[in-house]
């Protein structure tokens, strides 16, 4: 990979981890890595364009159905692809389609761009992921095989002990904070060949004490009444916190915010 190269267009395609649900800003939206990189992109590169097509809630077959054929059609420098990890943490989810959705997505994405990213999810520490991490390592395998057969990149989120402390997420327990955003922006910026601005990105913050046994029974009171049952209705009824979402920078437009 080229150091420190001229990127002049980006496009982030996925769900609510490319959207940038947790790091809300003050006007209520989010913003998330892919923004903060855009923005570093965009104070090297006058004129960057950026687009981002990622609805949260979204299942790799609506990825590739929704937002592959509009990416690829951009034809920009760099695209991002995340997805497939909803789908892992669905009751009833068929490994082999997707594995062939992923396959199918790179194949379509990787002619279009100079370069294509892959990444390899953060996931928190915790019973959560120890139910779903075979799943999960077997969407992973999947994606260091399709980048090796097709050149695409992979960034190693997973392996990070930073993204799987429980203090890099959100209260929901499902998405990253505004650090954690920060350290995945850092760890793409560095993939893509740009001089390191963290080279600690993958260290946790220093250990705090824990907090005490009632104070943990109330935040999973919490967690299970504000986030955990809205999940599990929503599976149970077939409907998706993305529905009727449209993405939230569907054109590839000149960057406009603050660089990170």
């Amino acid at each position: 990979m080229q150091t420190n190269p001229t990127h002049t267009s980006l496009v982030a395609i996925g769900d609510s981890f490319t959207e940038g649900m947790s790091d809300l800003l003050p006007d209520g939206t989010y913003r998330g890595w892919a923004d903060l990189l855009a923005g570093r992109m965009a104070a090297r590169t006058p004129g960057f364009r950026y687009a981002n097509l990622a609805v949260r809630g979204k299942l790799i077959a609506q990825i590739v159905e929704e937002q592959v054929g509009p990416a690829a059609a951009m034809q920009p420098d760099v695209i991002t692809l995340v997805g497939g990890l909803n789908d892992t943490l669905r009751p009833k989810c068929d490994m082999g389609r997707v594995r062939a959705l992923l396959e199918e997505a790179v194949e379509r994405l990787t002619p279009a761009c100079k370069h294509l990213v892959l990444m390899r999810s953060p996931g928190r520490n915790g019973p959560v992921l120890e139910r779903f991490r075979p799943r999960m390592e077997e969407l992973f395998a999947c994606v260091d095989d399709v980048a090796a057969r097709h050149g695409a990149l992979v960034v190693d989120l997973y392996g990070a002990p930073s993204l799987g402390d429980p203090r890099a997420w959100d209260v929901d327990r499902l998405h990253l904070t505004d650090d954690g955003h920060r350290r995945v922006a850092e760890a793409v910026w560095q993939t893509l060949g740009y001089e390191a601005e963290d080279p600690e990105w993958r260290t946790p913050v220093p250990p705090t004490p824990p907090p005490n046994w009632t104070a943990r029974r109330v935040e999973d009171a919490r967690f299970t009444r504000q986030y955990l049952l809205p999940w599990i209705s929503r599976r149970l009824t077939g409907r998706s916190s993305g529905d009727g979402r449209s993405p939230k920078r569907p054109d590839l437009l000149p960057y406009e915010g603050p660089a990170a």
